[in-house]
């Protein structure tokens, strides 16, 4: 089970998880001699109140390929969002408790060992935060698919993909800039999780790609539910995906909904959380009615669990 920590302690858990923190700088604050003993003994418990009931919990499990490494950045970033990046990407910097903190995706083919977060520019060296990924072991799962052509697909098939795949992966560049707090996702479906994240998939006994989505089993017609605020980034009918919604919900965070019987929005359709946009199905490469939910963040498909508000139901 992932622990989790608050802001305050984000930069020792950092540490201890393989971040190497530039030193902070102090913020000015008031001077406190001037407020009166009784007055500054209430601000005080109004502040630690407020903090209290504001404080969000983050994830603290280390960066692995395919998770997610927070990143808490230099106070010297005091009220407008700094800019980071990762592999020439931008990455999500959200604020949090008056700080900020870079959120960056790690793709399954993310190499173990040290990796830097660049602040300001893609390329400047000068200023950058190092973090070490960590390896993790993904179990194998093996499925029979009865259509032959979703596990060996025929040349013309394969055009198809091809060019679904290049559309698929525009989608993922997009950057919307608005302001965003630490992601928290409700989920999508009212299902239990029948495929984690991240499983080796073999097919018909051909090892295919690693399963770069959260499976939630339910019956056909299950209303899926929008995640969090968003825009509808695309709606299609896949190969292996069947139907299909993107959401866009800022900052490189793009969320993928499949093989679904019936889509309800359409492309550039604000949704707020909650909001209905379409209904289970087994459309595309499935052996049955669930719900294949994908979280891609700068361009990598990461675990969604990880940015889940509770954990994930698990099938017995």
């Amino acid at each position: 089970m992932s622990r989790h920590i608050r802001r305050g302690q984000i930069a020792s858990a950092a540490e201890a998880d393989g971040f190497e923190i530039r030193p902070r700088s102090t913020r000015p604050g008031t001077d406190l001699k001037s407020v009166p003993g009784l007055l500054l003994l209430l601000l005080l418990l109004c502040l630690l109140a407020v903090t209290a009931a504001s404080a969000r919990e983050l994830p603290a499990t280390p960066p692995v390929p395919g998770g997610i490494a927070f990143i808490p950045l230099p106070e010297t970033y005091t009220t407008d969002a700094p800019r980071a990046y990762y592999g020439g990407r931008r990455v999500l910097v959200a604020q949090d408790d008056g700080g900020w903190v870079a959120v960056v995706g790690l793709s399954l083919d993310t190499k173990v060992g040290k990796h830097w977060l660049y602040l300001g520019r893609p390329d400047d060296k000068a200023n950058t935060i190092a973090f070490t990924v960590q390896d993790k072991q993904y179990a194998t799962q093996s499925l029979t698919i009865t259509d032959r052509r979703k596990v060996e697909p025929l040349a013309e098939d394969l055009k198809r993909i091809d060019t679904e795949t290049a559309h698929m992966n525009a989608v993922y560049t997009r950057w919307d800039e608005r302001p965003l707090g630490l992601p928290a996702f409700d989920l999508p479906v009212p299902g239990v999780q029948s495929s984690p994240f991240g499983l080796l998939r073999i097919f018909n006994g051909l090892p295919r790609k690693p399963h770069s989505g959260l499976d939630l089993a339910a019956p056909t017609g299950t209303p899926v539910h929008a995640p969090a605020d968003g825009v509808v980034a695309d709606t299609g009918d896949y190969f292996f995906n069947g139907n299909s919604i993107f959401i866009d919900h800022g900052q490189g965070l793009i969320t993928l909904y499949c093989h679904l019987s019936e889509i309800g929005v359409k492309a550039g359709q604000t949704v707020k959380r909650g909001e209905p946009i379409g209904k289970v199905g087994r459309t595309g490469r499935a052996t049955g009615p669930h719900l294949h939910w994908g979280v891609s963040l700068n361009g990598a498909r990461v675990d969604p669990s990880l940015l889940l508000n509770i954990p994930v139901p698990v099938e017995n």
